[in-house]
């Protein structure tokens, strides 16, 4: 199939990102944002979107592609409307989270929801959100997660066509299951961030805007910190979602560096960054 229009719901920095990067791959149809009127003006401006409309049931009247690139919790409550959007249209998400997601779909669309909803997760962003960072290229060389139901064919139709448009995008196309997204990316992207989080709030708790510090800070600090300037209100659903996942992953962290800090002179600190190493070449 060929999509003839794609309605695009949050037009931020992926959302805004698709559209462009869409366009670049050679997509012809229409694309609809649905925002905030001042979102929409400056998405049309950048050529992410053709027009726009605030009113989410108008927006995606008539389209047979929906992206739903809000934050998560705002995905959880578009799903509700999912009944009004078109019936043979394919809806899909980029939400970091996928179980409470999918969960939601499956309680409104029923038995329907494997024609109909495909969750997904590109693997693609920045520190900073929002429709000004978005980019035609976000996706070069990314992983979009998906993670289809048992009984869900992502081989033919809708789905397969919007799979080849993700490729084209440039990015990759990789396949889990709910339970498994969930927890690496609790583990390679929520933890991440909660290290650079908690690591700026103490800085920041124990030297302020010491002026000293912040001129002999290096690429070390800039690196570890660089997704602290990440506001709360990307990563609040987030949280709230995978909270449990989350929490494992920073007690076992916790674990190694309590055993980092009672070995700082033993052989033991040696074996960690030995570890350390061989993780980060493979």
């Amino acid at each position: 199939m060929v999509f003839q229009q794609i309605t695009i719901v949050g037009v931020g920095l992926i959302g805004g990102s698709f559209g462009l990067a869409a366009r670049q791959a050679g997509f012809e149809g229409r694309i609809i944002g649905c925002d905030r009127p001042e979102v929409l003006a400056k998405a049309i401006q950048s050529g992410a979107i053709d027009c726009g409309e605030p009113d989410v049931g108008l927006a995606t009247r008539g389209s047979d592609l929906i992206l739903l690139a809000t934050p998560v919790g705002s995905i959880i409550d578009l799903l509700e409307q999912a009944p009004i959007f078109p019936r043979d249209a394919l809806i899909t998400d980029v939400g970091s989270t996928k179980q409470a997601i999918v969960e939601r779909a499956r309680s409104v669309l029923g038995a329907a929801a494997a024609q109909r909803f495909l969750p997904g997760h590109p693997m693609a962003g920045k520190e900073l959100s929002g429709l000004d960072q978005a980019e035609a290229g976000l996706f070069q060389n990314a992983v979009w997660l998906i993670t289809p139901s048992d009984d869900q064919d992502i081989s033919t139709g809708a789905i397969a066509s919007f799979l080849e448009l993700v490729e084209k995008m440039g990015a990759r196309v990789m396949q889990l299951n709910l339970a498994r997204h969930d927890r690496l990316c609790a583990w390679i992207s929520h933890l991440p961030q909660m290290i650079a989080t908690a690591l700026g709030a103490t800085l920041e708790e124990e030297f302020g805007d010491d002026p000293e510090l912040h001129a002999i800070g290096g690429r070390a600090l800039r690196e570890m910190t660089r997704i602290a300037s990440s506001p709360y209100s990307m990563w609040r659903d987030i949280a709230l979602t995978n909270t449990v996942n989350i929490q494992d992953a920073i007690f076992r962290l916790e674990q190694q560096l309590s055993y980092i800090r009672e070995n700082l002179k033993t052989r033991g600190l040696a074996e960690e960054f030995e570890k350390a190493q061989k993780f980060r070449h493979t």
